[in-house]
């Protein structure tokens, strides 16, 4: 019996992590909107209080946009499971010093401010040794919070995540779009992750709140050639072109409203004045390939479409923000749990 029940565990096993990994598919079974009634009912009131103790009481607009990008970088790499959280996992890896993450993600005091206070305030587990709420879900409010808070939609959020207790500084090298990606890369990465050419249209619309570092857009503004020639001049002036100099000086996203959640940001590239080359594509994409064009096709019109009905540009934004936080690998008992504090995996199961 012994060794049936061992060989059928490690069946049990296998089949999860074979299950865990499959990209890109939207799972919503064991999430609900009122996962957390019972143990938790002020959630959602602490996670907007504190948000808005940052953005609007702080006055640090930025961090709207920083949780926001913190949540892209963690859909985009194995679903909502609060990997780049982590400090270290339990096999001693880290997302934050991921390429596309490093010295770059913030917005984690932010989330461990709303740690605390849930830790304090619901002190009934789900199960022993477990938080309160997952840090996967914190950052899935935080999230939908500060766009509202900066003025954009809101929309109803699925919660019952569970946190991973594997970083995967690999796939954040892999998955996640960079600044520099022409519209055929940029695509690709979207459909790997299930968003269609629209959704993508519509998620790149989040740069319409934030600031970029000089490293990631100077290539754009001294060798691009679909860029508005006085919109380069000006971002010159603070971001040189020699690397290592001024490589982390801070330039708007969106050139007319930077603190505003609106749809200037369209605006800003059908004048050709789109802060990163990945930005830029989606109205004057510099491929020539068939399938580049017909991308950008798709993807003119939905920018058009958007700079002139801000509505539409905010219905389509929510309902894609719904899907990309449902995409997620599904945690077994072994490699998901509920996180004490969001920095550090919780002390072994085993």
């Amino acid at each position: 019996m012994a060794i049936s029940f061992s060989i059928k565990f490690l069946a049990f096993l296998t089949l999860s992590f074979l299950v865990c990994l499959v990209h890109g598919v939207q799972d919503t079974s064991g999430l609900s909107g009122n996962f957390y009634d019972k143990n938790c009912p002020g959630l959602q009131g602490f996670v907007r209080s504190i948000m808005d103790d940052y953005i609007n009481k702080k006055n640090d607009k930025r961090m709207g946009a920083s949780i926001l990008r913190l949540f892209f970088h963690d859909a985009f790499v194995n679903g909502c499971d609060g990997g780049p959280l982590l400090d270290v996992d339990m096999l001693g890896q880290t997302e934050k010093t991921a390429g596309p993450n490093d010295q770059s993600l913030r917005g984690f005091d932010a989330i461990d401010a709303i740690k605390t206070k849930v830790e304090s305030s619901c002190p009934k587990k789900i199960a022993p040794n477990q938080g309160a709420v997952s840090c996967a879900d914190i950052l899935v409010l935080a999230a939908r919070e500060s766009v509202n808070l900066l003025g954009g939609p809101t929309w109803d959020v699925l919660l019952g995540r569970k946190d991973t207790r594997l970083s995967d500084p690999t796939s954040a090298n892999n998955n996640l779009p960079g600044p520099g990606s022409t519209l055929s890369q940029l695509f690709a990465k979207f459909d790997s992750q299930n968003l269609n050419v629209d959704e993508m249209t519509a998620l790149s619309g989040a740069h319409t709140i934030g600031e970029g570092q000089c490293m990631f857009f100077r290539d754009r503004i001294y060798t691009d050639k679909n860029i508005n020639s006085s919109f380069a001049d000006m971002r010159q002036e603070t971001c040189p072109d020699t690397q290592g100099v001024g490589d982390s000086n801070l330039a708007p996203l969106d050139n007319q409203t930077t603190t505003i959640f609106d749809n200037k940001y369209y605006d800003d590239l059908v004048l050709q004045k789109g802060l990163f080359h990945s930005d830029q594509e989606l109205y004057n994409s510099t491929s020539t390939d068939s399938d580049s064009q017909k991308l950008l096709e798709q993807t003119q019109k939905k920018v058009i479409a958007y700079r002139d009905n801000g509505d539409l540009f905010a219905s389509d934004f929510a309902k894609a923000m719904v899907k990309l936080a449902n995409l997620r690998r599904p945690k077994t008992a072994l490699f998901g749990e509920v996180r004490l504090d969001c920095k550090k995996i919780n002390p072994s199961l085993f």
